[in-house]
């Protein structure tokens, strides 16, 4: 708790103790015999006063200050009605006093008041905690001296320096020093991140070790830490179209319960069924009765605990809106570089000449690209495990658009694609392995290829099948790069449908038709991190930008910030979207069934039958309802991410397209076909790796009859879609040509 809330625990722990009292004196008839059975009436009227008022003099101020502003119509204005009501009771002299109950309902309401506001702030908490990462001050050198000043005051371009356990202030390269630096704030990544000179750094990382001197690239207001801010500070202005309902609801329903009330008390002694204090108790106990505070805080405590959870998992959602619409996703789109793959080159395969070792042909490739600063020499470079001597490589010449040559010893060494080759008269042969192909020959003699790629992430596949376990119907992949590349990751991943070879419009085009396809009350999400995406992640029902520290222009048309940049997080924010509509459908159940149940039955439904409330123990069982919606929805807490249990299998999954790799246009053109396709698998041995495998793909997919084939080393099949009839013993030749034996054909 924080320290309001103690107080206000503290305030009713004391309101209850002298009700206690008071009620203990009052029932024992010690009131009675000081002051007479008249003057005990008044006795006891003026003793539950006292902790009425010190429980809730605050909500009387507030009803007051409602009625002033002209909103009266609140949970405070029917507590006030209700309680000052039953003590005016003491007015009718034909009837019980109901001062006690007036005092408890007031205490039982400000207990669930408590409780509601303790689980308000624990859902809350990690919002706020968020708020902690942002720096207070930047140290700049003057006169030779550090000053501390506002980050805000710091223009672009000036060195500050960070010190151990300071957190960087702005976003900028580093100038000098080497450190550790803890993201955990920003990412969730527990593993410090080391930077050094020329380092990247962002705003709200912890320095742990070395002395930093930073160069600023952005003012305040554009750092890293200050559109977190800003995401997390208006995340609760967004509110989802549930949480508007039932805000609209609230206003129409508190009215009508007032004139209700009032009518329960008025008219059936006007009609002579009963004694007006009978019916205006009545009338009282159903204004207590049907005060809506489980009902107003059953949805937006939950969608605050989804909030709050998935901000531990650093995954910022930027309004209740947003977690709603994600629970309803069925199409998941993803970009590719970047957000799929990793967006740098590395080396993939390295597929020597018979007789010549790898780290040969590696080796040769590092000492040539020795100087270049192109990605691709880079990855070469950092593929070698050796050491390179710059001193043995001489006549370096770079030829644009083709290669490297340089003389490396006494050899003469080729670095380059076909046209390389082929001006310098070295042979060499084509590699079926999707990327960039590296040939290297020395002295004119073909040594082998080096394949270099995008690699694709760590938890890709993971992500892709998580997210079709979870009930997404399909994952779809849309890419600028060429078809061959996105079939692969395609493939690879397990994706739905590819649409490769777009440019940013044509993404935008490829989302829309998508999204015309999506059946009534599903929702498309796209996942993306750069600059290109920002359209097509607008366009979408949800926006989800990969990483705080990717694009600015993605992280600002995104609906959802995943932190630490993890595509395991897309399938987690879905499941806890799902756990925070689930909790609120539940809330709302309980709410309903105590209003169902408790509000005829404060009206009087039930008196033929012996049935009546006594207005404390409706506000007991108003209080109860606040506690069960309060302690149902701090479950979300609990909730874990990554279980399977409330998972539902995807509709119409089994009607998915293959995956396509086409251009858009050709797609189009391809989804035209007939889906009768005949297709065989061939048992192929032999296999060891994808370069394997796409030998047999190529020899396949080379016959007029073959439309396509998937090739699998590690199943050692071949499933091959036919276009027309073809021999066994002509598929089967195809691929032992290729010097893989053929066992079976199905």
């Amino acid at each position: 708790m924080n320290k309001k809330q103690r107080r206000w625990r503290n305030r009713i722990v004391v309101a209850i103790v002298i009700f206690a009292a008071i009620m203990a004196v009052d029932e024992t008839g010690l009131l009675a015999s000081a002051f007479g059975p008249t003057g005990s009436v008044y006795a006891a009227f003026a003793l539950y006063l006292i902790p009425y008022l010190v429980a809730g003099y605050d909500v009387l101020a507030k009803a007051a200050r409602n009625i002033r502003a002209g909103e009266a119509f609140d949970e405070c204005f029917l507590m006030t009605v209700a309680t000052i009501g039953a003590f005016a009771m003491v007015a009718f002299p034909d009837t019980d006093p109901h001062m006690a109950e007036g005092a408890a309902v007031m205490l039982f309401y400000q207990v669930g008041e408590l409780f509601q506001s303790y689980a308000v702030g624990q859902s809350r908490k990690s919002i706020a905690q968020m708020m902690d990462i942002a720096p207070e001050y930047a140290n700049v050198e003057r006169d030779g001296e550090l000053v501390q000043v506002d980050p805000a005051e710091v223009a672009v371009g000036t060195v500050v320096v960070v010190k151990p356990g300071e957190r960087v202030p702005l976003d900028g390269v580093v100038c000098d020093g080497t450190s550790q630096l803890d993201t955990a704030a920003l990412t969730g990544e527990s593993v410090p991140r080391h930077v050094e000179g020329g380092s990247e750094v962002v705003s709200g990382c912890v320095n742990m070790t070395g002395l930093l001197h930073v160069r600023t690239t952005k003012p305040y207001g554009e750092s890293t830490v200050a559109r977190i801010l800003e995401l997390v500070e208006n995340a609760s202005e967004k509110k989802a179209r549930t949480e508007n309902f039932i805000t609209r609801f609230a206003r129409v329903y508190t009215p009508i319960v007032v004139f209700a009330a009032l009518a329960l008390a008025v008219v059936p002694p006007l009609a002579g069924m009963g004694a007006w204090s009978d019916w205006i108790l009545r009338g009282l106990t159903f204004l207590v009765v049907s005060c809506p505070c489980a009902l107003v805080i059953s949805v937006p405590l939950s969608f605050f605990g989804g909030i709050g959870g998935a901000s531990r998992l650093g995954i910022l959602v930027k309004g209740s809106n947003y977690l709603e619409l994600l629970a309803k996703v069925d199409t998941v789109v993803f970009d590719k570089t970047g957000t799929l793959t990793s967006g740098t080159f590395s080396v993939v395969a390295i597929h020597p000449e018979a007789g010549v070792e790898a780290d040969y042909v590696l080796s040769c490739a590092a000492h040539a690209e020795a100087f270049s600063d192109h990605p691709i020499a880079v990855s070469v470079r950092e593929a070698y495990s050796g050491r390179i001597d710059r001193e043995r490589i001489r006549e370096v010449r770079e030829e644009s658009g083709h290669g490297v040559s340089a003389q490396v010893d006494e050899h003469v060494v080729l670095v380059g694609n076909d046209r390389l080759m082929e001006e310098h008269g070295a042979s060499w042969h084509d590699c079926d392995l999707t990327g960039t192909v590296l040939h290297v020959s020395v002295d004119g003699a073909y040594v082998g290829h080096i394949v270099i790629a995008d690699v694709v992430k760590d938890d890709a596949e993971a992500a892709v099948r998580e997210l079709h376990e979870a009930g997404v119907r399909r994952c779809v992949m849309l890419t600028g790069d060429r078809a061959d590349v996105a079939e692969a990751v395609g493939r690879r991943l397990g994706l739905d449908e590819v649409r490769a070879q777009l440019l940013p419009q044509d993404k935008v085009a490829e989302v829309e038709r998508l999204l015309a396809e999506e059946p009534s009350g599903a929702h498309l999400a796209f996942v993306g991190d750069g600059i290109n995406d920002a359209p097509v992640l607008t366009r979408a029902d949800v926006g989800i930008a990969m990483g705080a520290m990717g694009s600015d222009a993605a992280i600002e048309a995104a609906d959802v910030v995943l932190m630490n940049s993890k595509l395991s997080d897309v399938p987690a924010a879905i499941r806890l979207s799902r756990a925070a509509l689930r909790n609120i459908h539940e809330n709302l159940f309980w709410a309903f069934i105590y209003n169902i149940i408790g509000i005829p039955l404060a009206a009087g439904v039930f008196i033929p039958f012996g049935l009546t409330l006594n207005p404390m123990f409706g506000a007991a069982a108003m209080s109860l309802s606040s506690f069960c919606v309060v302690s149902n929805a701090l479950r979300l807490n609990l909730f874990d991410v990554h279980s399977t249990k409330h998972d539902r299998a995807a509709k119409n999954a089994a009607s998915l397209p293959a995956v396509s790799a086409q251009p858009a246009a050709v797609a189009n053109k391809e989804s035209t076909k007939e889906d009768t396709a005949m297709k065989k698998t061939l048992k192929v041995e032999g296999m060891m790796c994808g370069h394997c495998e796409a030998r047999v793909k190529k020899a396949l997919e080379a016959l007029p009859e073959v439309d396509e084939a998937v090739v699998s080393h590690e199943a050692g099949t071949a499933i091959v879609t036919l276009n027309a009839e073809v021999a066994d013993d002509v598929l089967k030749k195809a691929v032992e040509d290729q010097d893989y034996p053929v066992t079976g054909i199905q």
